[in-house]
């Protein structure tokens, strides 16, 4: 019937009840919880920067990594480095050289890198900001910053998504006092840089949706009083009767989604593996403001979604995203003497002959990079498969050494073996009830599927994890996992705020504090062998607790 003898018109003016989750969406932020946000950011960066210099030695790919970025600030391309050099007449090997202090022994020609440039550059500016290569403080400081900006980040993508400032700041807690966390924000890789891009651009499209909903709030209201709306009383949606020929307004449009594409293309700048949480995070964010359609009341909601989110979005996010990947190798077009970069002009008709011989030559060496990458299966003692990273059941060894004397908590036992360990293991309650929660999140998904935020919570999952199961024989190793760190903690989360509703407010608090309190004495536990203290061996076996976390 017309809008202007609509029976329910008194009712949709009515103000639905919101659920805890939804009051507040547009509040602005309190004093009091940015105070806690950022006193759990010091206490995580503390346990990050504490030492951060130790060992004064080059740790596990940190070979590759530093030493790209060192003369990548110095050049502005990475150059090759020769295996060993002689100093005073002793031969060293060039790891050992240039943590000694021997930082300018590169040759000039242009290294074969097979990761984008975006991460080196970021532990480039940490060995420009502190001191240069001879301080190892210097390029491992990038990470370091990386990581405790990811615990602010967190903790507010944690409140925007549950409304539950409590909840919000256990996931900043659970993000300070993890060890993946934790050896990945004191060790000059990669893989941080991902993390922390992926969680911004997550936090902007939380942002984005919230934004969305209330366009689409707005939009209805209006819509409801139009004189061409036509209504079906008995296909209402939680209340509210069905437009059925209005479609709502479009809402692929925003700053924030934007925001995200630039973000993930940061991401896929640092490594490959950022194409997938694009991909997945890209298709969530339309999914959601398609799902609103829906809860609010508009018809052909489904519809809607593909012609005015989905195509406006793809058609904006995708050269955002691809144009900021390829920002990233300016350095790479910009320098003559990079690697492959007159490929095209030695091989004329080869490769995508169309393209200006530049492009021709940038093609072709990713083309070189992609075989690589999916041709790796070399021998590696810390290979591990991708479908246990979750269950740490292989966390990889960055660093073991003797140590002579008895310096630092050696000198406890003097009869001992004084040792120094950098593991990549997560704190396992962390990970163990993590990985849990996130059986209890897919049971969700499947059970209730009208929960948004459950794919929210496996959203890191699906484009940060699952995607490596394409990979089982390739040589991979856990701490690839740190991607994903993030919504291990969102599904604790997910399952604490869960259980707020369930049991009374005493028995959560109980629980929780017992919880924290265990995965506090955990991280205690395991603290010295993610940071290269000295420690008797035996006090480092006693951490083994499996064969195969030696």
């Amino acid at each position: 019937m017309p809008s202007s003898v609509n029976p329910f018109a008194a009712h949709r003016r009515t103000p639905q009840p919101q659920s805890r989750q939804d009051r507040g969406a547009t509040a602005p932020s309190r004093p009091v919880m940015w105070l806690f946000t950022l006193l759990i950011a010091a206490f995580g960066g503390l346990l990050r920067f504490l030492r951060l210099g130790e060992p004064r030695a080059i740790v596990f790919d940190e070979t590759y990594y530093v030493k790209d970025a060192w003369t990548t600030l110095l050049t502005g391309e990475p150059r090759n480095w020769p295996k060993t050099v002689t100093i005073g007449g002793m031969k060293q090997t060039i790891d050992a050289a240039f943590a000694g202090g021997h930082v300018d022994g590169w040759y000039g020609t242009a290294e074969y890198v097979v990761h984008p440039p975006v991460g080196k550059w970021l532990i480039a500016a940490g060995l420009k900001l502190f001191g240069g290569a001879t301080n190892p403080f210097a390029w491992r400081a990038g990470v370091a910053v990386a990581g405790t900006v990811a615990i602010i980040l967190m903790i507010r993508a944690t409140l925007r998504l549950f409304r539950n400032p409590p909840v919000a700041l256990i996931a900043g807690l659970l993000m300070s006092l993890d060890g993946v966390g934790i050896v990945m924000s004191r060790t000059g890789l990669l893989d941080n840089f991902i993390m922390v891009f992926a969680l911004a651009a997550f936090s902007l499209l939380l942002i984005h949706r919230d934004w969305a909903r209330e366009q689409l709030r707005e939009h209805y209201a209006v819509d409801s009083h139009s004189r061409s709306a036509t209504w079906l009383p008995s296909a209402s949606q939680h209340g509210r009767p069905f437009v059925l020929n209005m479609r709502g307004p479009c809402i692929a449009l925003s700053w924030w989604r934007a925001g995200a594409a630039i973000l993930l293309g940061l991401a896929t700048g640092v490594k490959w593996s950022g194409i997938y949480l694009f991909a997945v995070f890209a298709v969530i964010s339309v999914a959601w403001d398609a799902w609103e359609r829906h809860q609010i009341g508009y018809r052909g909601w489904l519809g809607s979604g593909l012609v005015k989110d989905a195509l406006p979005s793809a058609a904006f996010m995708v050269p955002l995203w691809a144009g900021t990947y390829v920002a990233g190798w300016s350095g790479w077009f910009i320098h003559k003497d990079s690697y492959m970069h007159d490929w095209a002009s030695m091989n004329p008709r080869e490769g995508v002959t169309w393209l200006p011989e530049a492009l021709r030559s940038f093609v072709q060496y990713h083309v070189q990079m992609w075989q690589f990458h999916t041709t790796l299966d070399s021998p590696h003692a810390y290979k591990a498969n991708p479908l246990t990273w979750p269950l740490q059941v292989r966390p990889t060894s960055f660093y073991w050494e003797k140590l002579p004397g008895h310096p630092g908590l050696c000198s406890l036992s003097p009869s001992s073996q004084c040792v120094s360990a950098v593991t990549s293991l997560g704190n396992p309650l962390i990970w163990w009830l993590g990985s849990l929660c996130v059986i209890v999140g897919i049971i969700v998904a499947i059970t209730k599927r009208g929960d948004w935020k459950i794919w929210a919570v496996l959203a890191g999952f699906l484009g940060g994890w699952l995607p490596w199961a394409q990979y089982l024989n390739r040589t991979t190793f856990t701490f690839y996992c740190i991607v994903i760190l993030p919504w291990i903690v969102l599904a604790i989360c997910y399952v604490a705020d869960w259980l707020q509703e369930c049991i009374s407010r005493r028995a959560w608090k109980i629980s929780v504090g017992v919880i924290l309190g265990l995965i506090a004495l955990t991280t205690l536990f395991f603290y010295p062998i993610w940071t290269a203290m000295p420690v008797p061996y035996e006090f480092w076996l006693d951490h083994m607790w499996f064969k195969s976390w030696i």
